[in-house]
């Protein structure tokens, strides 16, 4: 998947030929020294016949294409000289991780620290794509919480650990125990759906209470509840006035009795 190409080198040759530019017998790819440069294939400057091969512009004087035969090579190629890739060399294998107790502290991060956190900032940097942390000034998204939650769940040495919530880590109940959150805002919480239904819902609501008909019902319901507004004050003292030494009735047991009473006559009509 590599292409060569020719970089020529400097040397006292190309200066002769710049200062007898006539000289005939030399072409600018007759370079004594060549240096290599491999680039990868390009299929929007090569053919694919070219995948996976290195391969190098070879000049003759005779015309090539009079021996190409169609059915067998593609034309392509004509022109070029054609080589296998090297075989890549195996990597080095990894240095043997050392210990806790005489690494270190680089060694440590590198080996103990770095494989268990990295892994946990990629899946906290994906969550604040998907809670559109870069788009938004604020959002609900505790990037603390979350990292916190991942390497609990992912604790290679509590593997056999279940899944679970922030809320319900032990260590987590003990600190909010002493330090409770304040709630987070309904603009937070909500989704942007949710959103917008209520923002919706009002403004319907808003539509009809500015009907001229409904504006007069809720200014009559305004002046009935204004005269009306302690009519179980004034029963309660009436009772109390009238029979001073009977139980006091309260506003429940009033409202109670009412309900029923209303219920009794709704049956007999």
């Amino acid at each position: 998947m590599s292409v060569i190409t020719k970089v020529p080198e400097p040397n006292i040759f190309d200066q002769i030929c710049k200062e007898f530019s006539g000289f005939k017998g030399y072409r600018d790819d007759d370079e004594v020294s060549v240096a290599t440069d491999y680039q990868d294939y390009d299929p929007a400057k090569h053919n694919p016949v070219f995948y996976g091969k290195m391969h190098y512009p070879v000049n003759v004087d005779s015309d090539v294409r009079e021996d190409v035969d169609p059915a067998v090579t593609h034309p392509s190629v004509i022109g070029y000289s054609f080589t296998e890739k090297p075989p890549k060399t195996p990597p080095p294998p990894p240095p043997p991780v050392p210990s806790k107790e005489e690494c270190s502290p680089r060694e440590y991060l590198q080996h103990y620290v770095f494989p268990v956190l990295v892994p946990a900032m990629e899946e906290m940097l994906r969550q604040a794509k998907k809670e559109k942390c870069f788009e938004r000034k604020r959002t609900k998204f505790n990037a603390l919480d979350f990292v916190t939650e991942f390497l609990y769940n992912h604790n290679p040495n509590q593997l056999e650990r279940s899944k679970t919530q922030l809320e319900n880590i032990s260590f987590v109940k003990e600190w909010l125990k002493d330090h409770p959150r304040p709630p987070l805002p309904l603009s937070l919480i909500w989704t942007e759906e949710e959103a917008a239904l209520k923002i919706q819902s009002f403004w319907r609501g808003y539509l009809i209470r500015r009907e001229p008909e409904v504006q007069e019902l809720r200014q009559w319901q305004a002046e009935w509840r204004e005269e009306n507004g302690g009519i179980k004050d004034k029963v309660t003292d009436f009772w109390e006035k009238k029979m001073p030494d009977s139980p006091k009735v309260s506003n429940d047991s009033l409202n109670k009795d009412t309900k029923i009473g209303e219920a009794e006559q709704d049956k007999s009509s």
